[in-house]
């Protein structure tokens, strides 16, 4: 089996779109607990749902600086919520991980997640967060460098494509990707 590659920021430096199906399959690791990316969604910078549409804000700011950086936002004053920023710098646009198979560090996982099975650790962006750990502490790092890890996918893999969930504008864009048939997913989706 080849190698896996690290992903640097010029792999983000591109159109969203690309991006995010690309990303299914990768490894995501944050001081050593994560998985394998298995649903992602795209928000690009002209997109209503898109937390940029609007323009630069103190809470989006990571979102208009280079491709290659987490933004990590607080969803409804609960939950953290990661995304990895692409494009260009100044574009703010970004792929939001909604879930991993959890893979690495499972003991640290359950301990922050009290105990949930493996199928729940990471299904869903709120509960990854919490998982693995991410708070705004890591919101404008550089993803090539610890304490996050990204790794190429190393074989081909299917991917289902349906509308973002959770969101109320922009609601019928296909822009959510998945691992098709994963288990690990937050929500199925209605291709697979």
């Amino acid at each position: 089996m080849p190698q896996p590659r690290k992903l640097r920021p010029a792999f983000f430096a591109r159109s969203v779109h690309v991006v995010a199906p690309e990303l299914i399959g990768a490894t995501l690791l944050v001081d050593g607990v994560g998985g394998r990316i298995v649903e992602v969604e795209a928000y690009h910078h002209r997109d209503p749902a898109a937390h940029s549409f609007r323009g630069r804000t103190a809470r989006n700011a990571a979102m208009f600086g280079p491709p290659g950086h987490a933004y990590v936002y607080r969803s409804y004053g609960i939950h953290w919520c990661l995304n990895f920023v692409c494009e260009r710098e100044g574009s703010a646009s970004a792929v939001l991980i909604r879930a991993i198979e959890p893979l690495e560090g499972l003991a640290r996982m359950r301990r922050r997640r009290d105990g949930k099975e493996a199928r729940l650790l990471c299904a869903g962006p709120g509960r990854l967060c919490e998982a693995l750990g991410i708070t705004d502490a890591q919101n404008g790092l550089v993803l090539d460098r610890p304490p996050f890890a990204l790794y190429a996918r190393t074989e081909k893999v299917a991917i289902a494509v349906g509308v973002r969930i959770g969101i109320s504008k922009a609601v019928a864009r296909p822009w959510r990707y998945g691992l098709k048939s994963s288990p690990f997913l937050s929500k199925p989706f209605l291709s697979s």
